[in-house]
């Protein structure tokens, strides 16, 4: 039986698996209150980061070298795309991490609570 590309997510006791083999992190920064967004791919054992986007710039969010400005937004890749996992520390006090799978966004609270604490993001594999 051949396994598919899944995501999970994981927080304190709560385990979710989703199979995608795409998708898209988005989340506001708390201060400037300015959009960012990232694609990744599931890559085997890895989170590939395809391609990022903030939309503005302000306080400690200057994009890196080689970024373009295009229409407001800043679009870039990064020099080491490679993750084993993400780590998202998330607060009430301020709007949640948003996953958008297949073009569908929803915040990270429909399946994992915030009060589960800090959420991991990782590959994984899925029986389908």
């Amino acid at each position: 039986m051949a396994l598919l590309a899944a995501l999970c997510l994981a927080a304190g006791s709560v385990q979710v698996q989703l199979p995608v083999q795409q998708f898209t992190l988005r989340w506001q920064h708390s201060i400037e209150k300015i959009e960012w967004a990232e694609d990744y791919e599931v890559a085997g054992p890895w989170l590939h980061l395809s391609q990022a986007r903030i939309r503005g710039s302000g306080a400690g969010m200057e994009p890196p070298d080689g970024a373009t400005l295009v229409g407001g937004i800043w679009r870039y890749r990064l020099a080491d795309p490679w993750r084993r996992e993400i780590v998202l520390a998330r607060s009430e006090f301020v709007p949640d991490y948003e996953l958008c799978l297949d073009g569908t966004c929803r915040r990270l609270t429909h399946w994992v609570p915030i009060a589960a604490g800090a959420t991991t993001l990782r590959a994984c594999t899925a029986d389908p």
